[in-house]
Order: C-alpha cells, then sequence, then structure tokens
C-alpha cells in the first residue's frame, strides 16, 4: 500500500509540475519580472561565449561531464526560497537544461523553465548580445 501511495504521489507531482521551453519573448519577459536565470555552463564555456546579462553562473558539470549535485543545490539554494519558485536554465544548446530540468521536477521543483535552443542557438544566433568576462589586469 505505501508503494502504491508513492507512485500516485510522484505521478501527480509530475502531472502538476511545470518544465516549459521558453522561446526569447518568453524568456525576456520571465527575465524581467525577476525570474532567477541560471547559466549550467562550465566556467571555460562562459569565457568563450559570454552569459546573459544578469544570469547566475552556477554550473552544473565538471570538465569531465560529471554532475556537482551538491554544490550546484547549496549555490541555488541562495536564489530560490522554495521548490516552488519559478527560474530559468540555459546551457550551449539546451541537452544539457531538458536532461537536468526533468530530474528537478523529479525532485519536487515545480516550476523550472529552458531557454529554447540554449545561449548558442536560441540566443546567439537570434542576435541577443552577451555579456563577456572582462580579462583582469596583473
Amino acid at each position: 500500500m505505501k508503494k502504491f501511495l508513492l507512485i500516485i504521489t510522484l505521478l501527480t507531482v509530475s502531472l502538476f509540475a511545470d518544465f516549459k521551453t521558453l522561446d526569447t519573448a518568453q524568456f525576456e519577459k520571465l527575465k524581467k519580472e525577476g525570474i532567477p536565470v541560471i547559466d549550467i555552463r562550465t566556467p571555460d564555456e562562459w569565457k568563450t561565449t559570454g552569459i546573459i546579462e544578469g544570469a547566475n553562473k552556477i554550473t552544473f558539470f565538471n570538465e569531465r561531464g560529471q554532475p556537482l549535485l551538491a554544490d550546484w543545490f547549496f549555490e541555488v539554494g541562495h536564489l530560490l526560497k522554495d521548490r516552488k519558485e519559478p527560474f530559468i536554465i540555459y546551457c550551449a544548446h539546451a541537452s544539457r537544461t531538458q536532461s537536468l530540468g526533468q530530474g528537478l521536477l523529479q525532485m519536487g521543483f515545480e516550476n523550472v523553465y529552458q531557454l529554447e535552443g540554449g545561449i548558442e542557438n536560441g540566443w546567439i544566433n537570434k542576435g541577443k548580445k552577451v555579456v563577456k568576462e572582462q580579462s583582469k589586469l596583473q
């Protein structure tokens, strides 16, 4: 009976959870409303491509593609009050955010969004600007 209730609970959460893909206009609207934006790419990707202005740089994968779960959830905990609060994630092409987003829904996060096509296909290729880090002179 307990297993049955757990399965029903997980199915219910999945039905009411929200993982949507946003086009650039929807992304900009939610960002303007103050929804947190998280760039999950690696530091090397941030340096190469730049980031969307105002995005929080919280890498989810290390250079070998392994998830950095504890570090990522620690940092995200500073942005979100609870698992119901909406937020947007993006990566290079939306493949990593698709996997991460589905996992977050299964963990009880309810309002997870991703940028369609990621920063490269969904943002830069649509003529949107990025912010590049300035190298520090020593």
